[in-house]
C-alpha cells in the first residue's frame, strides 16, 4: 500500500505538468479549433530559458534559489508568451481566412523551425540544470516520503490552473474569451474584439507551456533540444481524453494520463510507459470520442 500511495504522488506530480501544456493547447482549439502542433516546440523553448537563467547565469547562485526561480518563472513566461504572439502573427494570423489544412501544415513548419532553434542555439546535447536548485529537503507524511521539489512542481502547477481557471470565469477578458469560443460572429456583434481574444489566447497558452517546461527541467534534471515532441503528443493526447478545448477536462485528463503513466511503469513495465499514453488515447476515442468532460463546451471553459 504504502508502494502504491508513492506512485500516486509521483503519478499527481508528473499529470499536473501534462495538464499546464494540454491547456496550452486547449485555449487555442477553443477559440480558434486549431491544434498548435508547435506548443510542445514552446515548452521546450520555456525548459532552455530556464535553464540560461538558473544555469548559465546562476541566478541561484546571486540570488539565492527562491528569488531565482521566481525571477526565472517571470521571465520564462514572458520569453514564450512573446515567442508564441510572435508565431501566431506570422504563422496562423495571414492564413486565418484559408483552408484549416494550411493552418496544420504552417503549425508544423512553425515546429520543425522552432526545434531547430533551439538546437542551433543550446546544442544537441542533453543539458542539466543545476541539482542544487533546490534544497534536498524530504518530509515524511503518513509514513510516505514527500520531497520538496515534488511538492514545488505540483504546487506551482496547481497554483497555475487555478488561477487561470479563475482568470477565464472570473474576468472581463476570460468572458470575452469564453464568448469568441461560442461564436466568434456573434462575439464580434456584441462589441468583442476577437483579434485581441487570439492575441491574448496566445500570450497564455505558450507562457502555461513554457512554465511547464521551467518544471520538467526543475523536476527531471535533464533536458534536450527535441524533448517537445513527446511532452507535446502526450499532452495533447491529454487534452483529448479530456475534452479538447475544455480548461477543466485538460486538466483532468493531464492528471489522469500521469496517474496511468506511473502505475503502468511501476505494475506493468518502463517500456511500456509512454505506450499506455497512446492506449488510453485509443480507447477514449472509442468509447467516448468527445472525451471525458466532452468537446469543445464554452460555457465550461
Amino acid at each position: 500500500m504504502g508502494y502504491f500511495v508513492e506512485q500516486i504522488i509521483f503519478g499527481l506530480t508528473v499529470g499536473s505538468i501534462y495538464a499546464l501544456i494540454a491547456l496550452g493547447y486547449t485555449m487555442v482549439y477553443g477559440v480558434m479549433k486549431l491544434i498548435n502542433f508547435a506548443h510542445g516546440e514552446l515548452f521546450a523553448l520555456g525548459a532552455f530559458v530556464g535553464f540560461f537563467f538558473l544555469v548559465t547565469l546562476d541566478w541561484g547562485g546571486v540570488f539565492g534559489p527562491a528569488l531565482a526561480i521566481g525571477f526565472t518563472v517571470v521571465f520564462v513566461a514572458g520569453a514564450t508568451a512573446l515567442a508564441g504572439h510572435i508565431l501566431e502573427r506570422v504563422a496562423y494570423r495571414p492564413l486565418r481566412h484559408s483552408d484549416r489544412l494550411a493552418a496544420v501544415v504552417s503549425a508544423l513548419g512553425a515546429s520543425i523551425f522552432l526545434q531547430n532553434v533551439i538546437m542551433t542555439v543550446w546544442g544537441a546535447q542533453y543539458r542539466a540544470y543545476n541539482a542544487d536548485i533546490l534544497p534536498k529537503v524530504v518530509w515524511t507524511v503518513a509514513g510516505q516520503s514527500v520531497s520538496l521539489i515534488r511538492l514545488f512542481v505540483f504546487l506551482t502547477a496547481v497554483a497555475i490552473m487555478a488561477g487561470l481557471y479563475l482568470f477565464i470565469n472570473h474576468s472581463r477578458l476570460g468572458l470575452a474569451i469564453r464568448a469568441a469560443a461560442i461564436d466568434q460572429g456573434a462575439a464580434k456583434l456584441m462589441g468583442v474584439d476577437v483579434r485581441r481574444v487570439i492575441a491574448v489566447v496566445f500570450l497564455i497558452g505558450p507562457a502555461l507551456g513554457g512554465l511547464a517546461g521551467l518544471l520538467v527541467g526543475v523536476y527531471y534534471g535533464q533536458i534536450n533540444f527535441n524533448m517537445g515532441q513527446l511532452y507535446g503528443l502526450k499532452a495533447f493526447t491529454a487534452a483529448v481524453i479530456g475534452g479538447i478545448g475544455n480548461i477543466p477536462g485538460a486538466m483532468i485528463g493531464g492528471l489522469l494520463l500521469g496517474l496511468l503513466e506511473t502505475l503502468g511503469d511501476a505494475y506493468v513495465s518502463g517500456a511500456w510507459k509512454d505506450a499506455i499514453a497512446f492506449v488510453a488515447l485509443i480507447l477514449i476515442l472509442v468509447f467516448r470520442p468527445t472525451g471525458i468532460l466532452s468537446e469543445r463546451v464554452a460555457e465550461k471553459l
